[in-house]
């Protein structure tokens, strides 16, 4: 069995769900994670932050359904409407941790998220990855490195289309992949016990 973890650093719904998934993760040491970067805001809806009216009633609900915090310097980013979040270089930035430290990459994922939501540092920066990288002990230039380099960019596009394949259309999705088969363990959000009685269920008898 293996876990695929579809998210967005720009989905709220997947912040939340960070600390789950770190749980379910450090539970399983036996269980293999793919961490899949899902493109939330590329194209057409790569826009200024102003045009989701919805975000910050959003992120309240988040908060009281979660418990996750957003920090001061992200709502001081947002304030004026005009950031513009771009998940292509998320998911750039994502495959760049996930290069330097692939089995740690559900960690990464949840710290690349508290870089933003917290900490207030746009995705699309090369300061976000430096820091991430630094707090992990990983070689924060090399990272940066990484994140604009040919192969970062085909990992992104890469992870579009897994996601599109395996047929996601709402972040965070966790799914279990068995025997060829895909089984969905989370969608948007579920708690670790939840998550621990779907895997049970697949379970070998």
């Amino acid at each position: 069995m293996k876990l695929v973890y579809v998210f967005d650093a720009y989905c709220g719904w997947s912040y939340g769900f960070a600390g789950t998934m770190s749980a379910i993760a450090r539970r399983h040491p036996e269980l293999p994670v793919d961490v899949v970067s899902g493109g939330l805001f590329t194209g057409p809806r790569r826009r200024p932050i102003r045009d989701f009216g919805y975000v910050q009633g959003a992120n309240a609900k988040i908060s009281d359904v979660t418990g996750v915090v957003f920090g001061r310097a992200y709502d001081e980013l947002i304030a004026d409407g005009s950031f513009v979040m771009d998940s292509e270089a998320a998911a750039r930035g994502m495959a760049a941790l996930r290069e330097l430290a692939p089995d740690r990459a559900v960690a990464l994922a949840e710290a690349l998220q508290v870089a933003f939501y917290r900490d207030g540092l746009s995705l699309s920066d090369d300061a976000a990855y430096r820091a991430v990288a630094e707090e992990a002990g990983l070689d924060a230039e090399a990272v940066v490195r990484a994140f604009h380099s040919p192969a970062a960019s085909a990992a992104a596009e890469a992870d579009f289309r897994r996601t599109r394949d395996l047929g996601v259309e709402g972040f965070p999705t966790l799914v279990a992949e068995v025997d060829g088969r895909t089984a969905v363990l989370a969608v948007g959000h579920a708690t670790v016990e939840q998550v621990e009685r779907r895997l049970a269920a697949l379970a070998p008898a």
